[in-house]
């Protein structure tokens, strides 16, 4: 008969076993889409495909979106994804550590593009004239 501390060592040994077979996971992704699609998007500065696009990530926090078509004007924002109670700890070890299967959080942004305006010939003159002036301003005066 074996005796109680070796039963006790074993049982422990077999729950370690067991928890660390667990391998809990968290997939993150990021769904842009855009109306119109087929629209260039670049997230903090990484060129990451055409809309529709869905890209994995690991953190939260405040990402600097860019999205460009021909012929429309372009996004240049800023957008924050909050964090979901899981992250904070306690519960981020519990659902990357202990938790049996996956989690998955998919967040999803989407973009209306409005179309381009081109300026007439007599509106760039008159933006290239204020610029003109604007610059007379400030240059310093001649000694």
């Amino acid at each position: 008969m074996k005796s109680p501390v070796y039963l006790n060592l074993w049982r422990g040994g077999v729950l370690a076993a067991v928890l660390l077979g667990l391998n809990g996971c968290v997939e993150r992704r990021l769904t842009i889409l855009t109306d119109p699609p087929d629209a260039l998007v670049w997230l903090n500065d990484e060129e990451i495909g055409r809309t529709p696009v869905t890209v994995g990530f690991n953190w939260y926090g405040d990402y600097k979106v860019l999205i460009e078509k021909e012929g429309y004007e372009i996004i240049r924002t800023n957008k924050a994804m909050k964090r979901p109670p899981e992250d904070y700890f306690p519960l981020d070890f519990l659902a990357e550590v202990l938790w049996p299967g996956t989690i998955r959080r998919n967040i999803v942004w989407s973009f209306a593009l409005e179309p381009a305006v081109n300026p007439t010939a007599e509106q760039l003159l008159e933006q290239a004239d204020a610029f003109r002036q604007r610059a007379g301003r400030d240059l310093p005066a001649a000694p």
